[in-house]
């Protein structure tokens, strides 16, 4: 009898042994992540309110007060008109100033074609600038949209002219080279893009 309660009470501690070690695997891991969570929660709050905290301690307090009570609206005070200057030298505000125009407007180009060149691969296009500006225009850009037979887009390329067209004149650039094209290219559309006064 006393074999039989000592195998038996051997198997209830190697038992309890393996449950005890699978519990540990099991809680140890879910334990720490609860903890990690907490700490992480409380960590975050605690940071916003100390950084709120500084932040209105740092700011006096006339200053809260001001913006507190001041609007968009209080913030530009109302023009004032100094007794002494006549009432005309006071641009009303309706009259902004005109926007400058741009070189852009008056220049356009007549007519366009292009080529190939450099066994197949350069794109030499031949085009008429118009400038009906009352100035000279110099650096002016040009993109030129290169698409496929069925119409489909292929590339895009730019030059910058570093030429000058006169005023109210008009002026040709013939197979100017604006860069390397996909062999399937057989079309071509070219716009202006930018151009400074001179």
């Amino acid at each position: 009898m006393t074999v039989d309660a000592k195998s038996w009470f051997a198997k209830i501690r190697s038992y309890c042994q393996t449950d005890l070690s699978t519990q540990a695997a099991v809680l140890l891991p879910v334990v720490t992540i609860a903890g990690l969570t907490v700490w992480t929660v409380l960590s975050g709050a605690t940071n916003a309110n100390s950084q709120s905290v500084s932040q209105s301690v740092s700011m006096p307090a006339a200053t809260i007060a001001a913006t507190e009570k001041t609007s968009p609206l209080d913030a530009v005070p109302p023009p004032t008109q100094d007794p002494a200057m006549p009432p005309q030298a006071i641009p009303p505000a309706d009259q902004a100033a005109a926007p400058e125009a741009s070189p852009l407007d008056g220049l356009k180009i007549s007519s366009q074609s292009w080529r190939r060149g450099g066994l197949g691969s350069k794109a030499l296009v031949t085009f008429t600038l118009r400038n009906n500006n009352d100035y000279a225009v110099k650096d002016i850009e040009i993109a030129c949209a290169f698409n496929r037979r069925d119409g489909s887009h292929l590339t895009d390329r730019t030059r910058l002219i570093p030429d000058t067209v006169n005023m109210k004149s008009r002026k040709t650039f013939a197979r100017m080279h604006v860069g390397y094209v996909n062999i399937n290219a057989s079309q071509a559309r070219c716009s202006l893009v930018a151009a400074s006064r001179l």
